[in-house]
């Protein structure tokens, strides 16, 4: 049984949910822009629930729903969200993506951020365990569903923000343009100075402004993180 993960204002059940707390979601709950203000927030596909409490805890949006399509992992993420302290602006849906943009899209919703650490692995190649297939494998999500569902559903002035792999990053600027969502921001990431970079943080908007791009390595050597890395991390981890 998976141990509970602990943040610095929360805490992370994690033992039914396929996916536990990894690197790329803390990553993109973290560096995503709140600058705007955001009233509203959308979590797809959100697992264990990580990124909308870090959500929570950065911002005071009224509003920061999540939609998780697997029902252990939406379990888990109602009562993460019910054992926080925002428990009162936290709130999940046990739904398919597709469905909820849908239906979100027909009441005529919109959301002013949208995050998503979206499933990744698009190789045939699947495990015998369904729950975490649904989580790794894009069949239950594709990239182009995703970005077709966001552009449905994010405010004319919104921002859409994702973390995917490295090698998916030019497919994916190119799937979001054919969709009227624009790349504002990028930061691509390493796991050590001389390593490949390993995933792309991104955010998109409907409006073409100039490229700010940046880069971050993790580790200067193992568990010894850069300033960056904790710069970015520290009002979460506990040891940061």
């Amino acid at each position: 049984m998976s141990k509970p993960f602990q943040f610095k204002e929360f805490t992370v059940h994690q033992d039914k949910a396929a996916m536990k707390v990894g690197t790329d979601g803390v990553l993109l709950g973290a560096w995503c822009s709140l600058d705007k203000y955001p009233d509203s927030i959308l979590d797809i596909g959100s697992g264990t629930g990580v990124i909308s409490l870090m959500l929570a805890q950065r911002c005071d949006a009224m509003t920061i729903d999540a939609v998780e399509l697997d029902e252990n992992a939406y379990e888990q993420s109602v009562a993460n969200f019910e054992d926080s302290d925002w428990g009162d602006r936290l709130y999940c849906y046990n739904a398919s993506f597709q469905e909820f943009s849908d239906e979100i899209s027909e009441e005529e919703e919109t959301y002013d951020l949208i995050v998503s650490n979206p499933p990744f692995y698009t190789d045939d190649f699947k495990t015998q365990d369904v729950s975490r297939n649904k989580a790794r494998f894009t069949s239950s999500l594709s990239f182009e569903a995703l970005i077709i569902g966001v552009s449905k559903i994010l405010s004319e002035k919104g921002v859409f923000s994702v973390v995917v792999p490295f090698k998916e990053e030019t497919n994916f600027i190119a799937l979001a343009k054919e969709n009227n969502l624009f790349l504002n921001r990028l930061c691509r990431v390493k796991g050590h100075e001389t390593s490949e970079i390993k995933r792309t943080l991104m955010e998109f908007s409907f409006y073409e402004i100039e490229l700010k791009q940046e880069s971050l390595v993790i580790e200067t050597a193992r568990h010894n993180y850069t300033e960056a890395y904790i710069e970015l991390t520290k009002d979460f981890y506990l040891k940061m």
